[in-house]
């Protein structure tokens, strides 16, 4: 059977120099902007060394994003030593919870948190 490695994950955003200007504020992502050869400028984002891709999607041709739960990929998640810290944290950079910290088993705490676009994206401390 072929092996496969993690490569990238890819947004689509009416404004990706905001999206990536979120990440990068409320994450911490490193913002990566390279001059195509058309002149444009394409934006990536280095977050917890995981590549994400923006690319822009004009809403008037784009479907909507959907709310949670829905067919597909629902979410991505990042970890942290100390969720608690880093919810004071977001909450105080103004990030809008869907669900607060809560322990959903012995040594696993987690929360979740949306980004632009409605992406969901799971906070976990794991013990």
């Amino acid at each position: 059977m072929a092996k496969f490695t993690w490569e990238h994950v890819h947004l689509r955003s009416p404004n990706p120099e905001a999206t990536a200007q979120w990440y990068h504020d409320k994450l911490g992502a490193d913002v990566i902007r390279t001059k195509m050869a058309d002149g444009s400028t394409r934006i990536d984002l280095n977050l917890s060394g995981q590549k994400v891709f923006i690319a822009h999607a004009d809403p008037a041709k784009a479907g909507a994003a959907p709310s949670s739960p829905y067919l597909g990929l629902d979410h991505f998640g990042l970890c942290t030593d100390n969720l608690d810290a880093a919810v004071a944290d977001l909450k105080a950079k103004g990030v809008e919870f869907t669900m607060e910290p809560k322990q959903i088993r012995p040594g696993t705490k987690i929360a979740f948190i949306v980004a632009p676009e409605n992406v969901s994206i799971e906070l976990l401390q794991r013990d």
